[in-house]
């Protein structure tokens, strides 16, 4: 029997986005919604934006514009309308009934490559609670998105029969996932105790979306984390051990991608795995160096880190991807400026991570019996100790420590 393979037609799309005069980063906004529209496995055929003075309440565009469209949608056999803004239920509906075909706004893209990208039980259980809080309000006069039982993109994750229940039944399955999650996080905090009360240095990844922050972490841990030139590649936490200088270890987390307008659906339902870095000792900031809109997404990451209270831990500037960057201007100190893929990279950062921890450590100096220098091993653990060499009775050794730490010097003390 002869296996053929069944070719899956990508779904037809265009933008629309709509321009106030309060609106910024419109084009790095629309350029975005494009990368969103092609991961989610859309075919981007054209964009359209509108300048206005405020959002249409009826349709969120003018009739002018709509018209338009319409004619685009019939020419080009489009299968779904991706707007770049929040839309209401009742501006869905219109554009969905005038348009004729399925209409789903950016926050319902965003919560469709989340659905995808969801490895994790929790991370999955956090998506399909975002997208059922989120078509809550929308299950009443909602149009051709629920009436009809097509899938592709705004229906992956809970599913439409799920989305055409009664809202008594949504609630109920919102009320038995938040009951799941908070048995999850009840364990996640548990073992977060754990982690902040070890003697281990602990790193976070951080970055705009698709910056680097797996290949930085691969970099760094020689291990297979999934990377790839897509945003969103990696959406659940995770948390390594790495060794920085001999046997000084740390843990280096990685988390999920930052990007501008994130529905607060997601921003409330991984605020538990965004926490992962807010007990660190250093958070990398991985920064694409090589995007236009560089500057712009570091200040969307630094507005996250202040809603989260996160601005007060160390933070050190890693500016990724410079070997396809024409030009660049470091806006974030102290920094560093390098290519992931560079096999010189690896040593790079070690060496800027090390160094950035003599910085937060405390200075110190020993004199050690040969006796005691098999002590060295354990204190290798925790604190950053010069090169040394035993070539006499009592050797002096220097290094770096945690304050915190200070106390385990007293073992070597006559």
């Amino acid at each position: 029997m002869v296996m053929t393979e069944t070719k899956v037609e990508q779904e037809r799309v265009i933008l629309v986005g709509v321009i106030l005069q309060t609106t910024e980063n419109s084009d790095m906004s629309m350029e975005e919604l494009a990368s969103l529209a092609q991961t989610a496995g859309a075919k981007v055929l054209n964009s359209y934006v509108q300048k206005r003075e405020k959002y249409d309440s009826k349709t969120f565009i003018g009739s002018g514009k709509l018209e338009e469209i319409r004619l685009m949608i019939d020419a080009d056999a489009i299968d779904t309308v991706i707007v770049n803004n929040r839309l209401t239920p009742r501006q869905n509906a219109n554009l969905e009934a005038i348009l004729g075909v399925k209409v789903i706004d950016r926050m319902q893209l965003i919560l469709d490559i989340f659905a995808m990208r969801a490895r994790s039980h929790e991370g999955k259980l956090q998506v399909h609670l975002a997208q059922l809080k989120y078509m809550l309000p929308r299950l009443v006069g909602q149009g051709i998105m629920l009436s009809r039982q097509a899938g592709g993109i705004g229906s992956r994750g809970p599913g439409e029969s799920q989305l055409e229940l009664n809202r008594r039944s949504i609630r109920h399955q919102i009320s038995d996932i938040e009951r799941q999650l908070a048995i999850v996080e009840k364990n996640r905090q548990t073992i977060r105790e754990r982690r902040v009360q070890s003697d281990t240095f602990k790193i976070g990844l951080i970055g705009y979306t698709n910056a680097g922050k797996s290949t930085i972490m691969n970099v760094l841990t020689d291990d297979g984390q999934y990377e790839a030139n897509e945003l969103f590649a990696t959406l659940d936490a995770t948390t390594k051990q790495i060794y920085i200088q001999n046997q000084f270890r740390a843990t280096l987390t990685d988390t999920v991608g930052f990007i501008q307008d994130l529905p607060t659906e997601l921003v409330a339902a991984f605020k538990s795995t965004l926490e992962e870095s807010r007990y660190v000792d250093l958070l990398l900031h991985v920064v694409d160096a090589s995007d236009p809109n560089h500057s712009e997404q570091e200040k969307v990451v630094l507005a996250i880190l202040k809603d989260l209270e996160m601005l007060d831990i160390p933070r050190l500037v890693i500016y990724n991807k410079m070997d396809q960057a024409d030009h660049l201007t470091a806006t974030a100190f102290p920094n560093v400026r390098l290519s992931a893929k560079d096999p010189e990279s690896r040593l790079l950062l070690r060496r800027i991570i090390s160094d950035h921890i003599r910085d937060l450590y405390q200075p110190f100096t020993l004199k050690v019996h040969q006796e005691k220098a098999y002590k060295l091993y354990d204190l290798n653990k925790i604190a950053l100790l010069d090169p040394y060499h035993f070539e006499e009775e009592v050797e002096e050794i220097s290094g770096y420590i945690n304050p915190k730490h200070k106390w385990r010097l007293e073992e070597f003390y006559d």
